[in-house]
């Protein structure tokens, strides 16, 4: 049903183009039509359905892929630049993830945004988790996994329902933001 939307909506499109086309030419058409049948006009490549997962992009995660194309286009356009660190819970040190801080590093300012993931082996998870707990920070059970956020008595900043820096651990991967609704930013593919 989606693709004869999508091929409907090209052809209404294709011929509002042609009409247009028609009324602002100034000169005849160069054949003379004929009773045949016209060719198919080209059309752009069909749309991947949405119940397609999309391509795990190759290499290592990096500040710019852990979060959206156009997330990293704005900060871009405001002077904004990433550092990458280690991925980083307590003293564990996940090597094959990344911890990005986004900001003007060209000024002092706080004024920054921080989005990671790591794969994480369920012992990792584990140990991490009981860290982060001994520490102060808030557990929370969810379908996506266990998320866990630092105290309200130790946060600098939070988010409108009140979550400062949040881990969310899943299935041999764990995001990181410095709020929760920063969590929904890191979209890097899931193993």
């Amino acid at each position: 049903m989606r693709r004869r939307r999508s091929l409907l909506g090209g052809s209404v499109m294709i011929a509002a183009a042609l009409l247009v086309a028609s009324g602002c030419a100034s000169t005849p058409p160069a054949q003379p039509e004929t009773s045949q049948t016209p060719a198919p006009a080209p059309t752009s490549p069909t749309p991947t359905p949405e119940t397609e997962a999309p391509p795990t992009p190759a290499g290592d995660p990096t500040c710019e892929t852990i979060i959206p194309d156009q997330t990293v286009t704005d900060f871009e356009a405001v002077g904004w630049t990433a550092r990458a660190e280690p991925f980083r819970v307590g003293e564990l040190e996940l090597p094959e993830g990344v911890q990005c801080i986004w900001g003007d590093f060209s000024t002092a300012t706080d004024h920054v945004q921080i989005y990671g993931w790591a794969p994480i082996t369920a012992k990792q998870a584990a140990d991490a988790q009981k860290y982060l707990k001994d520490a102060g920070w808030r557990v929370e059970e969810s379908a996506e996994g266990v998320m866990l956020t630092e105290s309200a008595d130790t946060t600098v900043a939070t988010d409108a329902d009140g979550y400062g820096l949040t881990y969310l651990f899943g299935d041999e991967w764990v995001k990181y933001a410095d709020t929760k609704q920063g969590l929904l930013l890191v979209v890097w593919p899931l193993p």
